[in-house]
């Protein structure tokens, strides 16, 4: 099982669910556990091969990811601690894996918060992908993703955030780099489901300067129901590390408006 975290408020509270990125952990949410503390039960995952969760199952150490197998992981953790329903929240990568959760298990979503989702590939990402799966075998991972990390946050504003996940993936090693960049090769089956409504309430959360992922995110929004589209300026790929009070308030003011009454406090 996941290693995880959970932060209890009061029995009565509702729960949000926090999912990484690849090569993160679930300390990318460092700066969200005391904002939300006073309003919600949190359950912070660290995905398979990630984090305190790295090769922790050895039935899975030699199996090739998916998006499906990977959800499932998160929700084995919610099955072991009883939890019905949740709000979550992603960023990056996670936000796929939320929206696989969001194919297998809809009934037990809320809401749904997404960090600088990842909906299509532009041009500029295909060839940074294919780069990276031409090399995958020859460089270390760490300079492939060091490359990747520089790629997505190049400003100087997003240091914080690419400082944060490279020490982070720093704890990965070169096999477990590969099952995951391997799941690449699924992103479009993964794309063509952000086309389906799945009429779960969902916030999109986008910095004006995620260059690689908003414009493709903006061309999607016609065909997305029951979703808003929230752009923080001054702002790279990860939004709650690098304007973390905005985001804060953003998301609070989401998840409030979609929480039973008598559970908002």
């Amino acid at each position: 099982m996941l290693h995880f975290k959970q932060y209890i408020s009061s029995k009565h509270a509702e729960w949000v669910v926090f999912i990484h990125g690849a090569g993160g952990s679930s300390a990318i949410w460092h700066k969200q556990v005391k904002a939300f503390q006073p309003h919600f039960n949190l359950l912070l995952v660290d995905l398979r091969g990630h984090g305190k969760s790295a090769s922790s199952d050895k039935k899975t150490v030699a199996s090739n990811y998916t998006f499906e197998m990977i959800a499932r992981d998160v929700i084995e953790v919610m099955d072991h601690i009883q939890l019905q329903s949740a709000h979550f929240i992603g960023v990056s990568l996670g936000t796929l894996v939320i929206r696989q959760m969001g194919e297998m298990m809809a009934h037990r979503m809320r809401s749904v918060i997404l960090v600088g989702a990842i909906t299509q590939f532009s041009v500029h990402s295909r060839f940074w992908v294919g780069l990276g799966r031409m090399f995958r075998y020859v460089l270390p991972y760490m300079w492939l993703y060091r490359l990747f990390a520089f790629v997505i946050m190049p400003a100087k504003n997003h240091s914080e955030s690419r400082k944060l996940f490279i020490g982070e993936a720093k704890q990965l090693c070169q096999r477990e780099f590969l099952r995951w960049f391997k799941l690449t090769g699924q992103l479009s089956a993964v794309f063509s489901k952000f086309q389906i409504s799945t009429g779960i309430p969902t916030l999109f959360v986008m910095g004006d300067q995620d260059h690689l992922f908003l414009k493709p995110l903006i061309n999607s929004m016609q065909s997305m129901q029951n979703a808003v589209l929230e752009i923080v300026e001054n702002c790279g790929h990860v939004v709650n590390v690098e304007k973390a009070v905005e985001f804060n308030e953003k998301a609070l003011e989401f998840l409030l408006s979609t929480t039973k009454p008598a559970y908002a406090r």
